[in-house]
């Protein structure tokens, strides 16, 4: 039997207990910190940015590019700024495509500030990855991007979210995001540009003008035409404020984030003005009035589901049924509604009667310069203008005519910008739900679904990143020499020479290091199609593709300008409507003979490229 021993057993320390509350206290407060918050926020936009635009992030490690010709520049794109930027070159001009004569490419979509922060990717992984990256992390980080300026308007974080999603999910930008990645990456400076510009009238400071300066040099860093409207949007959430019993308090910092942005993006506008000076940012009259009428957005097309819902048997107007060619230039039917009504709860609320006409301005603009209701085409008040009849009733035909606008050729990218202010308003729909009718936010997430993502436009494939079997004996070729791919062209909006190309063609070329003769460029300046049309070598060829003969003067005077322009390898793409034989016998009649084939290609070499004939 065991005695007590008359100690008392020590009640359990309550120190460990304090020590456990401290620690779960302090796991909260890291939960609840800002900056964790925001990247929780900023990862979720980004994986649900990835399932919007499925397959494309898979392209990483699928080691795929979009088989477009789009797809195709930006690779070569983020190439030649990582070169110039290790050879200390100017990124504005190359000879590296369109070669011998080259081309500027201040008005192409070269992307130079994206370009220049990936540059490490680029030079380790090679500019597909980049090219891959950029499209994986866009439809994020414009949802991202949304969300910080919703925080500044709205009350909940559910209101700023769905703000967020309804903008980069649309499924007009995840169509952006996965074929134009130019135009995706400059429309994230719009809310970029409002978020600064609304920081700055509320704290007015150098700081802040610093901030949206570089935003707005950053823009037009990233692309022009985008970048204007980024400039539109800061404007106009300036312009109200700086009315408003105008002090140098107010017109210091707007004009000191001018000065910035004009210094951050002052060898853009340079490279601009030295491309506009012979005209080189012009397009031929009759070819932009043209594309001025098919790029306007038929009406009831503005406000439409996203074209994915016909999978499940929509059907009828209220699912988008125009060309997807460029895009998918509608609102969305759901956020549509969400959008007036939150005008209607918000209509108290500073700036929701701006966004509305903001909104309803870009959709104005996006009509284009002729009305189009269904398979109706209406030409109120018409007047001639480039051949093309146009409606001096729309507000577009104005539009185009302001300085520096004419470049807008597609009416319907104009919804880009007027996404916003829609997505803004829907955001503020769902703010009001969140405080007086929590449960219906989930019913509006299930539809807001029918208006997102969209990537299948058909008869796109993918192309590979490499052609190692292909591309080896050329990059082993270090001469330098042209390579001319066949069929052969130089493309653009508006200004051309030659037929398409394949679009694997410039993808090699960041591979190999050769100059290319194609070359995809968004303004083709008109000196570059007079210099390549100049050399007899590619008009012949041009001949040839389309089975005309030439005559032997013509072929020794094309034979002559093959060797001065130094073409060493010719490589004819399994392209349908090329006259093979024609171009067969026009290669060998100018000096060419059949060297291997991979990949599908037939490679020729110029015979005296090897100092002895080639293999048959």
């Amino acid at each position: 039997m065991v005695q007590p021993t008359g100690e008392l057993t020590p009640p359990p320390s309550a120190e460990p207990l304090r020590q456990r509350l401290r620690a779960r206290f302090r796991i909260g407060a890291v939960a609840r910190h800002p900056v964790t918050v925001h990247l929780a926020v900023l990862a979720g936009f980004i994986i649900a940015g990835a399932v919007a635009t499925w397959p494309r992030p898979a392209y990483l490690f699928g080691h795929r590019l979009p088989a477009t010709r789009d797809g195709g520049s930006y690779a070569w794109g983020f190439w030649w700024i990582a070169h110039q930027a290790l050879h200390l070159g100017n990124p504005w001009f190359t000879r590296s495509i369109a070669a011998p004569v080259g081309t500027q490419l201040g008005l192409h979509a070269l992307m130079p500030l994206p370009g220049a922060l990936l540059i490490p990717v680029t030079l380790t992984l090679g500019p597909s990855v980049s090219c891959n990256l950029l499209s994986a992390l866009l439809p994020g980080l414009l949802c991202y991007a949304t969300y910080r300026v919703a925080r500044l308007w709205l009350r909940s974080q559910a209101g700023a979210i769905a703000a967020g999603a309804f903008f980069g999910l649309s499924s007009m930008l995840s169509w952006r995001s996965f074929y134009h990645l130019n135009l995706a990456a400059g429309v994230l400076f719009f809310p970029l540009a409002l978020e600064a510009a609304v920081r700055l009238r509320r704290r007015p400071g150098w700081r802040q003008a610093l901030v949206l300066g570089l935003v707005a040099g950053g823009a037009l860093l990233t692309d022009q035409e985008m970048g204007v409207l980024a400039l539109v949007v800061a404007g106009l959430a300036l312009l109200p404020w700086l009315l408003q019993r105008p002090a140098l308090a107010k017109v210091w910092p707007a004009a000191l984030a001018a000065v910035v942005a004009g210094a951050f993006a002052s060898f853009q506008i340079a490279a601009i003005i030295q491309q506009a000076k012979p005209g080189g940012a012009s397009s031929p009259v009759r070819a932009l009035a043209l594309s001025y009428v098919q790029g306007g957005v038929a009406l009831g097309n503005l406000f439409t589901l996203s074209p994915w819902a016909k999978h499940l048997g929509l059907k009828g107007s209220i699912v988008y049924h125009g060309s997807t060619g460029d895009g998918i230039p509608s609102f969305g039917l759901v956020l549509a509604v969400l959008a007036v009504f939150g005008l209607i709860v918000a209509w108290r609320r500073r700036g929701a009667w701006l966004l509305a006409l903001l909104w309803l301005g870009c959709g104005m603009l996006a009509l284009g310069p002729v009305l189009k209701i269904g398979s109706h085409v209406l030409v109120p008040d018409p007047h001639v203008a480039g051949g093309q009849r146009v409606s001096y009733l729309l507000p577009y035909t104005w539009f185009i005519r302001l300085p520096g606008l004419s470049g807008f050729r597609e009416a319907g990218r104009i919804t880009m910008l007027g996404i916003l202010p829609a997505a803004l308003l829907g955001g503020a729909a769902v703010d009001w739900l969140r405080y007086h009718a929590a449960p219906a936010i989930a019913v509006v997430g299930l539809l807001a679904v029918f208006d997102a993502g969209w990537v299948g436009s058909p008869g796109i494939g993918t192309m590979p990143t490499a052609l190692p079997a292909l591309d080896r004996p050329i990059a082993a070729d270090h001469s330098g020499s042209i390579v001319v791919d066949v069929p052969y062209g130089v493309r653009g909006g508006t200004n051309y020479t030659g037929s398409g190309f394949d679009p694997d063609a410039q993808v090699l070329g960041t591979a190999d290091g050769h100059p290319r003769a194609v070359g995809f460029i968004s303004r083709v300046p008109e000196s570059t199609v007079q210099g390549l049309n100049a050399h007899p070598f590619y008009v012949r060829l041009i001949q040839a593709q389309w089975g005309n003969q030439s005559t032997p003067a013509d072929l020794a005077a094309a034979r002559a300008d093959a060797r001065q322009m130094d073409v060493g390898w010719v490589l004819m793409w399994n392209w349908p409507g090329i006259q093979r034989a024609a171009v067969v016998q026009y290669l060998r009649e100018t000096g060419f003979r059949a060297a291997y084939t991979a990949d599908g290609v037939r490679v020729y070499r110029a015979a005296v490229a090897s100092g002895r004939p080639a293999d048959p």
